[in-house]
C-alpha cells in the first residue's frame, strides 16, 4: 500500500450504528466476536489513511477491490456491539455524490469520467447481488446534518478538550430505541408545525435507515475530524443537539417565537463553519 502523510484531511463527520453480535449471520458473527478481542483494531483515523492511500495511484482507486473486514467495537451493558466501515459500500454511495459536491473541472482532476464510470458500473453489477446491502455508517463532510442531532439528546454528549498531541473529541451516544423514538416524536411536531422540507425528509431518511438494525444497537454521533476545525471555545459551548430538541418541543407547543430562536442560534453556529469551507 502507498504511504501517505500523516497528516489527514480530517472534516468528516459521522453517524453510526453499533449492532450486537447477534443481528449477523452466524459465521460473520464469529469474526467479529473474534476482532472485538484484539488489541491492536484500527481508529477512525486509520480508515482515512488506507482511503486516501487509494487516491495516491495514477488512476486512483475510487473504491477499495475489497470489502474491509475492520469493524468498530463498542461494549453497551456488556454486550459486544460492531459498526462494520463497510468502506467499498460507503465508497460507491460517496461516489454518486461527488458531482453535487465538486465542481466539474475539480471532478475530474480527482477522479476522471472513466474511472468514474467503471466504479459506477461495477456498483450496479454489485447491487444487483447484494439488493438489501445498507451501510453502517453515514458520514458528512463541514458539517452535522441537523436532522441527525435529533437522534440524541443534550445529556448524551461527550465533550473532552484534550491536550497535546490529542485532538478534542465530541460525541453523543444512545440507544436505538431511544433515536427512533426521538425521530417520530420530532416527526409529528414538524409535520403539524412547519411545511415539508429538507430536515422533513433529511428525517424520514433516517428514520428508515434506523428501523434496518437491531433495536438493541447503540447510535453514535461523532464530530470526529470537524473538531480540527472548530475553535476550542466555540467546541465546548456547541449543544446544538439540545438547540434542536428545544425548538421541536417549541413548534409541539405551538411556541413559534422560542422555535425560532433555537433555529436562529443553529443557523449561526453552523454558518460559521460553512464559511470556514468556502475559505478553503
Amino acid at each position: 500500500m502507498p504511504k501517505v502523510s500523516s497528516v489527514i484531511v480530517p472534516y468528516a463527520t459521522y453517524l453510526r450504528v453499533y449492532e450486537p453480535l447477534a443481528a449477523f449471520p452466524e459465521r460473520e458473527r464469529r469474526h467479529w466476536a473474534r476482532y472485538a478481542r484484539r488489541a491492536d483494531r484500527p481508529t477512525y483515523q486509520d480508515e482515512l489513511r488506507r482511503s486516501l492511500a487509494d487516491l495516491v495511484p495514477t488512476p486512483p482507486i475510487p473504491v477499495p477491490v475489497h470489502e474491509s473486514s475492520d469493524a468498530f467495537v463498542a461494549e453497551v451493558d456488556g454486550v459486544v456491539c460492531v459498526c462494520p466501515w463497510r468502506t467499498r459500500l460507503r465508497g460507491w454511495q460517496a461516489l454518486q455524490e461527488l458531482p453535487e459536491e465538486l465542481p466539474k473541472p475539480v471532478l475530474e482532476a480527482v477522479l476522471p469520467e472513466v474511472v468514474r464510470r467503471q466504479a459506477t458500473q461495477d456498483y450496479e453489477r454489485w447491487l444487483t447481488r447484494n439488493p438489501d446491502a445498507r451501510p453502517w455508517i453515514r458520514t458528512s463532510t463541514w458539517q452535522v446534518p441537523l436532522h441527525w442531532f435529533v437522534l440524541v439528546s443534550d445529556e448524551e454528549r461527550r465533550f473532552d478538550k484534550g491536550s497535546g498531541e490529542i485532538p478534542p473529541m465530541l460525541r453523543y451516544r444512545t440507544p436505538m430505541v431511544q433515536a427512533r423514538r426521538r425521530v417520530a416524536r420530532a416527526l409529528r411536531a414538524l409535520k403539524d408545525g412547519v411545511d415539508e422540507g429538507p430536515l422533513i425528509d433529511g428525517l424520514v431518511d433516517v428514520g428508515r435507515w434506523l428501523e434496518e438494525f437491531h433495536p438493541r444497537s447503540l447510535v453514535e454521533l461523532d464530530y470526529a475530524g470537524l473538531v480540527h476545525v472548530l475553535p476550542a471555545g466555540e467546541l465546548e459551548d456547541d449543544h446544538s443537539a439540545g438547540d434542536v430538541a428545544e425548538g421541536i418541543e417549541a413548534l409541539r407547543l405551538g411556541d413559534g417565537a422560542a422555535a425560532g430562536a433555537a433555529y436562529a442560534r443553529l443557523v449561526e453556529r453552523w454558518r460559521s463553519v460553512r464559511d470556514r469551507r468556502s475559505a478553503n
